[in-house]
């Protein structure tokens, strides 16, 4: 790592970087920042939670004070694009924090929101435009913003954008993008939709990668629980009287599963919020707010709609349904261990999941320990590790402490890190109460 006041960065960035409680650069934006100062364009794969906004939003900060105040009506003098609402708020919360020093113009642009206000934001013009491809190819048809000024082009979690079928959006947007330009792209993961893309927009570009793409976060612990579907709810409540459960978030597949789950919480006397793309707007940023304050201990959420939550606190992530796509699970857990910390991920998997599992497994090129001791255990139902999962990692030795492990174990952890303590016999049968 190093500091940011060795990367070239003017004297009213690093102040506004020192003031949000940041000295040391993270790997990615050791590695990224000097490369977009330079000029060239940039490839970045990396997990969330590794400072990748940071890493892109400084050096494009720094390149536009060149022309400081050079705008023009309607247009933009960068773009960036990401898949989320509330990705496009909280970047524009980190470039407003370390830009507050200049006079650079910054403005958002997304559905789900009134169009008034952003499009009186844009009339001036803008030295950075923050947009979801949706809204911003609707203002672009009513001539309310015009890219040929853009001099940058970021797409941020480019994965996750072709995942929600913005690729022919943003193949629009980029033919009405001036072909000079330097251009960025960060993903998570590079499925081979996003390498073709890269490879159609972006000229001799410098491939970064902190982390083999599809892995998962070091200091995420996982496990999974077996379990049957009818009992997920009953799992889900006995879970979560474990109090080391601080903050934790839950992800369904749908909408109204989201839905669900918080009606049930709360009658389980668990303050929750839920969040997915039928809530408004103002809805989906008091929840955020809610979970981020502590109001509520559980924020259940939908894929899409988890993208941009950016906070450092989540102690604990729950998949009470796994992720029909691999890549998402990834996501997912990178949500827990921010900022140093260390998390928790447990995932409920059905009989009718184990495919799913299986495919993770595949992706993150290891096994998810599963863990028994739990009421609603169903035995027989975890499916055999995969022949990568069972090589781990590395792709060597089979790994010994993966399948069917039990949190707790000397070999793996010492007793202030089980997520249950085994309790005594009561009438025959094991119980379980959380630590």
């Amino acid at each position: 790592m190093n500091s940011f006041s060795d990367l070239g960065l003017s004297a009213p960035i690093l102040r506004a970087i020192k003031e949000s409680g940041y000295e040391q650069t993270t790997p990615i934006q050791s590695r990224v920042i000097p490369t977009i100062l330079e000029g060239k364009d940039l490839i970045g794969v990396a997990q969330t939670g590794t400072g990748k906004t940071a890493a892109f939003s400084l050096p494009l900060i720094q390149c536009l004070l060149k022309d400081e105040g050079k705008r023009k009506a309607r247009t933009a003098r960068s773009l960036i694009l990401a898949p989320t609402r509330e990705l496009v708020i909280q970047i524009s919360d980190n470039i407003c924090d370390y830009s507050k020093y200049l006079h650079l113009r910054s403005t958002i642009v997304f559905g789900g929101a009134s169009e008034k206000p952003q499009i009186k934001a844009i009339i001036p013009g803008v030295d950075i435009l923050i947009a979801t491809p949706g809204r911003l190819l609707d203002l672009m048809s009513q001539g309310h913003i015009k890219l040929n000024e853009v001099e940058f082009l970021v797409l941020d979690e480019a994965d996750r954008m072709l995942d929600m079928g913005f690729i022919h959006d943003i193949r629009k947007i980029i033919k009405e993008l001036p072909k000079k330009r330097q251009t960025v792209l960060l993903s998570a993961t590079m499925p081979k939709s996003v390498t073709t893309l890269a490879n159609s927009i972006l000229i001799k570009p410098v491939r970064v990668e902190v982390a083999p793409a599809a892995t998962t976060a070091e200091k995420v612990r996982q496990y999974v629980m077996m379990v049957p579907k009818s009992r997920k709810r009953d799992l889900l409540a006995h879970v979560l009287k474990d109090t080391e459960i601080k903050r934790v978030l839950i992800f369904t597949r749908t909408k109204h599963g989201a839905n669900r789950v918080t009606t049930f919480l709360e009658k389980q006397g668990i303050p929750s919020a839920a969040i997915h793309g039928n809530k408004s707007q103002n809805a989906r940023q008091r929840a955020l707010n809610d979970f981020r304050d502590g109001a509520v201990r559980a924020l259940v959420a939908t894929d899409v709609a988890a993208r941009g939550i950016d906070i450092d606190s989540v102690t604990h992530v729950i998949n009470f349904e796994l992720p029909n796509e691999p890549d998402s699970y990834v996501h997912r857990i990178g949500r827990t261990a921010r900022a140093g910390a260390t998390g928790i991920s447990y995932s409920f998997c059905d009989h009718e999941e184990r495919t799913y599992l299986k495919d993770i497994e595949k992706n993150i090129r290891q096994s998810v320990p599963v863990f028994e001791r739990h009421p609603y255990h169903e035995e027989g139902m975890a499916p055999a590790p995969t022949d990568s999962a069972k090589n781990g990692k590395t792709g060597g030795r089979p790994n010994r402490n993966t399948r069917n492990s039990k949190p707790g174990n000397k070999n793996r952890r010492s007793n202030s890190q089980k997520p249950y303590k085994r309790a005594k016999t009561t009438a025959g049968k094991q119980t379980v109460k959380p630590n």
